[in-house]
């Protein structure tokens, strides 16, 4: 007796069912075209954030070094091993310690995790800080990618938030006297309302405290706060920062690139493989006409020329890239612990008592200026980068590092310029102290805007208006004072690092500290 056709039906269904799900799950065909390479990526809810096609140029290992995707890459890291950690992890200040205790001495691979989180921190923070100087240097934040610069300097303070948040998590001497140092840091509004006398009326210092920590002190509030800022909220802002920061690279017309490439520089890049055509080879393409409009579009000018799929040179290039940052990661946290002291004790300060390596910079500054070394310098620092691609508007090449001799020079000179000035005013505060020392009974006033810190901007900005002045440039100014504040921020961070010890004196070494 014959099947019924529907029951015949069902079983050719079945016996077709890997298939028709496959083609379901993967709606394009193998990547053997220029059109399936394409849908790999543009049909992807994750991978259509980046453009379907890369130009060569951009595969340069020397032009990007890859910092954005080592940034990215930790991220990744973070995320996993962080919710590894919150497995484990009790957020509560009598169980806290003891819950990192457990992780690094009983959970198995514990240690190894937690290392791994916090080294993948520090790679993170570098990272960024790089890629920041990178596309400074390239001039890549020029044209229509103002705004994706703007992006970038939030993502590096949410980066830094995001730090600075997980640092008390463990709940021993190191974290919260850190994180008592960088409270105080942003609470130090008092010190400016003190010296007019408002603080009875005005006091944002207290009010940042408060919205910090959740009360005037840190304990149960402050850890409650920072576990969810730090596992929850600034890590979902991140993602969606990110993804919009990823995204406006391919609406700007991908990473910048000099207009005018020439075939030597492209030398060693390779071309499709799957194609066989000649250099100047352009994928076959279609076009769908909408409309003609007036204005700055990224794409004239500029086709699909010199250009390959992005699936698989930039997907390989991303894969092993992620790669080489997380056995860095884990061979790091193989051989060096993550710190952990004892357990937090609010009568017992550490002395010295440091905020994180990426604050100690600041700290420096705080020990003149508590308002303007922990916020108004910061302010100022921050406004002026976010407000660099509107100040320098000049028209120039972009993506080529430091593209002539002229910018090569006023970065080497303002290299030069930093480095002396910021060393020079360290031995004089060591040496001779300040205006404090010199006339105990000067206003806090004073002090406030006139400080080592203040001294030094000041500097800063009357270079970068004599390199403006010299060079007829808005871009030689630009460079000068970027280039003075990088050199600032990681001399005073070494400085703070090695050569502050107890009572915030100078020591040489840390072998020269006094004995308790």
């Amino acid at each position: 007796m014959p099947l019924p056709k529907s029951l015949k039906e069902f079983f050719e269904n079945l016996k077709e069912l890997p298939q028709t799900f496959q083609k379901s799950f993967i709606r394009h065909d193998k990547p053997t075209s220029d059109r399936a390479r394409s849908q790999i990526i543009f049909g992807n809810s994750f991978l259509h954030i980046f453009s379907t096609r890369i130009h060569r140029y951009s595969l340069k290992p020397k032009f990007t070094f890859g910092l954005g995707v080592i940034a990215a890459s930790s991220f990744i890291i973070l995320i996993v091993t962080g919710v590894l950690l919150m497995i484990y992890y009790k957020p509560s200040v009598e169980l806290a310690y003891d819950s990192i205790k457990d992780i690094q001495f009983i959970v198995p691979g514990g240690r190894f995790i937690r290392n791994v989180h916090r080294w993948a921190t520090n790679v993170m923070i570098i990272s960024v800080f790089l890629h920041m100087a990178r596309v400074f240097y390239t001039a890549a934040y020029k044209r229509t990618r103002q705004f994706n610069w703007v992006l970038g300097i939030g993502l590096l303070a949410l980066t830094l938030m995001m730090s600075f948040t997980g640092y008390l998590l463990p709940w021993d001497q190191l974290a919260y006297w850190a994180v008592t140092i960088a409270t105080n840091i942003a609470a130090s509004f008092n010190e400016l309302t003190d010296a007019l006398n408002i603080t009875e009326y005005f006091d944002p210092g207290s009010l940042m405290k408060i919205l910090l920590l959740g009360s005037k002190e840190i304990g149960e509030d402050a850890l409650i706060r920072f576990y969810w800022l730090h596992c929850i909220i600034l890590p979902i802002v991140l993602v969606m920062v990110l993804a919009v920061h990823i995204w406006r690279v391919r609406k700007d017309g991908g990473l910048a690139r000099p207009d005018n490439i020439k075939e030597k520089e492209l030398e060693g890049i390779p071309k499709d493989p799957l194609s066989d055509k000649t250099f100047n080879y352009a994928p076959e393409k279609t076009y769908g006409l909408m409309c003609i409009v007036k204005g700055e579009s990224n794409a004239v000018e500029r086709g699909p020329e010199q250009t390959v799929s992005s699936w698989p040179h930039m997907m390989i290039r991303i894969a092993a890239l992620f790669m080489i940052t997380f056995t860095f990661i884990c061979v790091y946290a193989y051989f060096v612990d993550a710190p952990l002291k004892e357990m937090a004790n609010p009568v017992v300060p550490e002395n010295p008592a440091k905020a994180p390596w990426y604050f100690l910079g600041l700290q420096e500054l705080v020990s003149y200026s508590a308002f303007m070394g922990g916020v108004g310098i910061p302010t100022l620092a921050l406004l002026g980068l976010a407000l660099i691609p509107y100040l320098d508007k000049e028209k120039q090449e972009i993506g080529r590092w430091l593209r002539n001799k002229e910018s090569r020079r006023v970065a080497w000179i303002s290299f030069g310029f930093s480095a002396a000035t910021v060393i020079g005013m360290l031995i004089f505060t060591v040496s001779f102290g300040w205006l404090r020392n010199w006339v105990p009974n000067i206003p806090q006033l004073v002090i406030t805007f006139i400080n080592p810190g203040t001294v030094l901007v000041t500097f800063f900005v009357f270079w970068s208006f004599y390199c403006m002045a010299k060079y007829k440039s808005t871009r030689m100014a630009a460079i000068a004072l970027f280039t003075c504040f990088l050199v600032a921020f990681v001399i005073l961070t070494y400085f703070a690092t090695y050569h502050r010890g107890p009572n915030w004196d100078f020591y040489w070494l840390k072998s020269q500290w006094p004995v308790h």
